[in-house]
């Protein structure tokens, strides 16, 4: 009578026990979303009065939240936007001089570029206040898309330069024989093999200005230019009883984060994993 190998009885059970511990911790990560969206359906609650399961949808909550943190929410829309059309307009050149031509600094400049990351917020925060005052950029649209695409830069030259460096040189050799210039090589031919990396690096980007709340807070001395993180700080500090309407615009700002996170997370993956591949 045949017998059973006992390693071949342990896998069920040991991927029964994995998907199970996956399973908690995916609810104890996503129950903060839940308990958001829960809170923002029972508007008239306190905080400490919120029922685990909403008896009605009541949208009174959201209904207040588009009306008072709408146009924050198209600030924050149009300066992410902005954000990410400088930061890969600046990224993009940057990785692929620093991918294709031979520097001898090049491992020195990927290096420096990862350690601008480890700068607190803060402190650039307030030496770009004193050169917005000086070059008139507070309290502007253009100024805080250039401060926050400064956030994404970095992540995004290093990203795309791992991707092109994984570009044939035969492919840019065969442009430049037909005829073409370094910047139509560029535009043609790299760019469009680079596409996944330009989707992950320029989500990214939007991420990095859309929740951005230092620079909103820094550079920011009136109410012309509020995104909807700043609205929603204010928005606590002068209606901290109702945590519905708060609730509501937390969800409502967390929506284009996720939709775009959905729609674009093939990308992402192949843009990550792109520049480790040859």
């Amino acid at each position: 009578m045949a017998t059973t190998h006992p390693s071949l009885v342990r896998k069920p059970r040991r991927r029964w026990g994995t998907t199970a511990a996956g399973v908690v911790i995916l609810c104890m990560m996503l129950f903060p979303l839940y308990w958001m969206i829960n809170t923002a359906l029972q508007p008239e609650s306190g905080l400490l009065e919120v029922s685990p399961v909403p008896h009605s949808l009541d949208l009174s909550g959201f209904t207040s939240a588009v009306r008072e943190q709408g146009g924050h929410l198209l600030t924050s829309f149009a300066v992410a936007l902005g954000a990410v059309v400088i930061c890969l307009a600046i990224a993009a050149p940057a990785a692929y001089g620093l991918a294709q031509f031979r520097l001898r600094a090049t491992r020195t400049i990927v290096f420096g570029t990862l350690i601008t990351q480890m700068v607190p917020g803060i402190v650039i925060a307030n030496a770009l206040y004193s050169a917005y005052v000086d070059l008139g950029l507070v309290n502007s649209y253009f100024g805080l898309m250039l401060a926050d695409a400064s956030l994404g830069i970095p992540f995004a030259i290093v990203l795309m330069r791992s991707f092109m460096v994984a570009i044939p040189k035969e492919v840019i050799e065969a442009a430049e024989v037909d005829g073409a210039g370094k910047l139509r090589t560029f535009v043609r031919v790299v760019l469009p093999m680079s596409r996944n990396s330009l989707i992950t690096a320029g989500l990214f980007s939007f991420l990095y200005a859309w929740s951005d709340f230092m620079f909103a807070l820094t550079l920011n001395t009136t109410d012309d230019v509020k995104p909807v993180t700043l609205g929603i700080y204010q928005y606590i500090g002068a209606h901290v009883g109702d945590w519905g309407s708060v609730m509501a615009a937390s969800v409502l700002s967390a929506i284009p984060a996720a939709v775009l996170l959905v729609l674009a997370q093939k990308y992402i993956a192949a843009g990550i994993t792109g520049g480790s591949v040859k």
